[in-house]
This record gives C-alpha cells, structure tokens and sequence, in this order.
C-alpha cells in the first residue's frame, strides 16, 4: 500500500498563505498522479487541485484557480499545495489523494490536514 501523510495545515488571518505538504512512503515504485480535496462541515468533498507524475500537467477547481499552486517533488515523494489568499471559505480538512496515472479512480488517501481561515 501507498501511505500518505498531509501536513501543513494551521489556523490563518483571510489574505495570508499556507502550505500544505503531502509525504508518500510505502509501495511507491508505480507512477501516481496527486491530487488535493477538501471536505468542510456540512458540505460534500470538493475537488481542489491535481498534477500528474511528472508534473507537466496541473488542473484546479475554479474556486482555487489564480490562488492555489500545486506542485511536487518526486524525488521526495512529496507533493505540495501553496494557497495563497486565503478566505475563510477555504475552512476545511485537506486531503492528499493518490491515483495510477493509467487509472481515473484515486485508490490512496490521506487522514487529513485541517485548515482555518479567520475573518
């Protein structure tokens, strides 16, 4: 299996940055494609950004386009989400998920890193 572990979530004043950072350990020979969710209370999973293996190629909700970056870092095994701008709609827990770039389901989730934004 394919564990993956967020971090970088915190409590923010709206306007000001974070960065999230997702670390993959276990069986990682495979070629994944990341992508970042988020789920806030009372509301479904929102779909924020992804980016394929070699990073050549990103895709962002229209909520997070023109103020969150992802990016990664295979060497590392670690994929990154810099939200800048924050508002405090953005409150929600983060999840880093992990797909097979030949697949469209992603079969690897993280527990979550929580994010607050205050107005």
């Amino acid at each position: 299996q394919v564990q993956l572990v967020e971090s970088g979530g915190g409590l923010v004043q709206a306007g000001g940055s974070l960065r999230l950072s997702c670390a993959a350990s276990g069986r990682t020979l495979s070629r994944y494609a990341m992508g970042w969710f988020r789920l806030a209370p009372g509301k479904e999973r929102e779909f924020v950004a992804s980016i394929t293996w070699s990073g050549g190629s990103t895709d962002y909700a229209d909520s997070a386009k023109g103020r969150f970056t992802i990016s990664r870092n295979n060497a590392k095994n670690t994929v990154y989400l810099q939200m800048d701008s924050l508002k405090p709609e953005d409150t929600a827990v983060y999840f880093c998920a992990a797909r097979i770039e030949t697949q469209s389901v992603y079969d690897y989730w993280g527990q979550g890193t929580r994010v607050t934004v205050s107005s």
